[in-house]
C-alpha cells in the first residue's frame, strides 16, 4: 500500500477509534446516573424527564456509532478504489474536459449523499420517532431531500467549473479560490433568510404583547432588525430553537412556533437576549474571520497538493486529472478536522458563556436559568455529561455548568 495512503488509514481508523471510546464513555456516564436527577435540577426536572434524556442520548450515540464505522469504511473504500474507479467510469462517457471533472465530482457527491441516506432515515423515523421528537412525514422527508439536492446541483456546479478552470490557469489559483469561496460565504448569509429559508419553512411576522416585549428588548440593546418572525418548525420537529440570520439591513429574528409554545414569556426574552449578545460582542464578526482564516489555510494546502506529482501515486490512484487531485487533497487535509474541531469548540463555549452574561445583565440571571432548564427538559438534553466527551464534541457548555455560572454571578 502506498506510503500516504497507509498513513491516512492509520489516521482516520485512530480518529474513528478515539470517537467510539468517547462515544461509550458518555453512554456509561449517563447510564450510570440514570436513577437520579442532579440535585440542582431535583425541583424542575422529574425523574421520568430525566431518565428519558438518559434513553434519548444513548439512542442517539448509538445510532452516531454506527454511522461513524460506516463514515470509515465508505471513506477508507473511497479512498483505496472508489475514486480512481469512479474515475475511469467517467473516462469512457466523455473526452477530457471540465465536463468530464465535473461530472465525477458531482457523482461522487451524489454517492456519498446516498450512502448517508439509511442513517437519515434511522435518525428521522427510528430515534427522534421512538422519543416523539419526529413530525415529518415521509414525502415532506423525500421533497426537502429532492429540493436540497436541487438548490445544492444549482450551487456547486458552477462554482466547480470555475473552481476547475482556475486550476488549469499558471499561477496561485487557490487565491482567487478563497477569495471566491468568501464572497459565497457572505453573500449566502443575505441570501438565505431572503430566498433559500423559505423554500422549507413558512416565516409569519411575529405580534401580539411578545413583539412589544422583544422589540423593547432590542432598543435596550440597540439593535436594529428587519423582522420578527415565526417558522413553522413544528411541521418537521418538536425541538424548540430561535436564531438570528443575515448581515446589515437583512438581519432577522426568527423564533421557533415550538419554543413559543412551550417557554413563557420571559423565558423566550432571556432566550433572544442570548442570541443578541452573540452580536453585541462580535462573536459573529470573529466567527467570520475565523471561518476565512481556516478557508484561507485549507486553500493553500489543497493548492499545494495538488501542485504536486507524487500525490494520486502516493493514494495508489492511476488516472491524472485535477478533479482527482482536488478531492484527494481535500481528503488529506480533513484528517486535521477533529483537531482543530476541538480549538473550536473551545472558543464557541467561551462565547456561549459571555452570551449567557450579556443576557444575565439584560433580562436578569433567573429567566435564562429558566429558559435553559426549560430548553434542556424539552428537548430532552442530558444533565450529566461525561466531562472528556464534552470537552472533544461541544459546541456549547453543558447546561449545568451554564446555570452554575449564572447562579454564582
Amino acid at each position: 500500500m502506498p506510503i500516504l495512503l497507509l498513513l491516512f488509514v492509520l489516521v482516520s481508523v485512530a480518529f474513528t477509534g478515539f470517537g467510539l471510546v468517547l462515544r461509550a464513555r458518555q453512554a456509561a456516564h449517563v447510564a450510570r446516573h440514570r436513577g437520579a436527577v442532579p440535585p440542582d435540577f431535583a425541583d424542575t426536572v422529574s425523574l421520568t424527564e430525566h431518565q428519558r434524556a438518559a434513553d434519548y442520548e444513548r439512542a442517539r450515540l448509538r445510532l452516531g456509532s454506527a454511522a461513524a464505522v460506516f463514515g470509515l469504511v465508505a471513506a477508507l473504500g473511497w479512498a483505496i478504489f472508489g475514486y480512481d474507479a469512479l474515475y475511469g467510469w467517467t473516462e469512457g462517457l466523455m473526452p477530457p474536459g471540465l465536463t468530464r471533472s465535473v461530472l465525477f465530482l458531482v457523482t461522487a457527491g451524489a454517492i456519498s449523499s446516498l450512502l448517508d441516506l439509511p442513517f437519515a432515515l434511522l435518525r428521522t423515523f427510528g430515534v427522534e420517532q421512538r422519543f416523539g421528537f419526529n413530525r415529518t412525514r415521509p414525502v415532506a422527508f423525500a421533497l426537502d431531500r429532492l429540493k436540497g439536492a436541487g438548490l445544492s446541483l444549482m450551487i456547486t456546479v458552477p462554482l466547480l467549473y470555475g473552481l476547475l478552470w482556475l486550476m488549469r490557469q499558471p499561477g496561485p489559483w487557490w487565491v482567487w479560490a478563497w477569495l471566491g469561496l468568501v464572497l459565497l460565504m457572505l453573500a449566502m448569509m443575505d441570501a438565505y433568510p431572503r430566498w433559500i429559508a423559505p423554500l422549507f419553512n413558512r416565516f409569519t411576522p411575529l405580534d401580539g404583547p411578545l413583539r412589544t416585549r422583544i422589540e423593547g428588548l432590542l432598543r435596550r440593546c440597540g439593535f436594529e432588525a428587519s423582522g420578527l418572525f415565526v417558522m413553522d418548525a413544528s411541521r418537521r420537529s418538536a425541538h424548540g430553537n430561535a436564531y438570528f440570520s443575515g448581515l446589515g439591513r437583512s438581519k432577522r429574528i426568527v423564533l421557533f412556533d415550538t419554543l413559543i409554545a412551550g417557554n413563557s414569556e420571559a423565558e423566550l426574552e432571556a432566550v433572544l437576549a442570548h442570541e443578541l449578545g452573540h452580536f453585541k460582542l462580535n462573536h459573529i464578526l470573529i466567527g467570520l474571520l475565523q471561518t476565512a482564516v481556516l478557508l484561507f489555510l485549507a486553500c493553500f494546502a489543497v493548492g499545494w497538493l495538488c501542485r504536486q506529482p507524487w500525490l494520486l501515486p502516493s493514494f495508489g490512484i492511476v488516472h491524472q486529472d485535477d478533479a482527482l487531485a482536488l478531492i484527494v487533497g481535500m481528503l488529506v487535509i480533513q484528517t486535521a478536522g477533529p483537531v482543530l474541531g476541538i480549538a473550536g469548540n473551545w472558543l464557541s463555549r467561551r462565547h456561549e458563556y459571555q452570551a449567557d452574561d450579556f443576557a444575565r445583565r439584560m433580562v436578569g440571571a433567573e429567566p435564562m436559568m429558566s429558559a435553559l432548564v426549560r430548553l434542556s427538559r424539552d428537548n430532552a438534553s442530558t444533565l450529566t455529561t461525561d466531562p472528556l466527551y464534552a470537552l472533544v464534541n461541544f459546541s456549547h457548555p453543558p447546561v449545568p455548568l451554564r446555570v452554575q455560572r449564572l447562579r454564582e454571578a
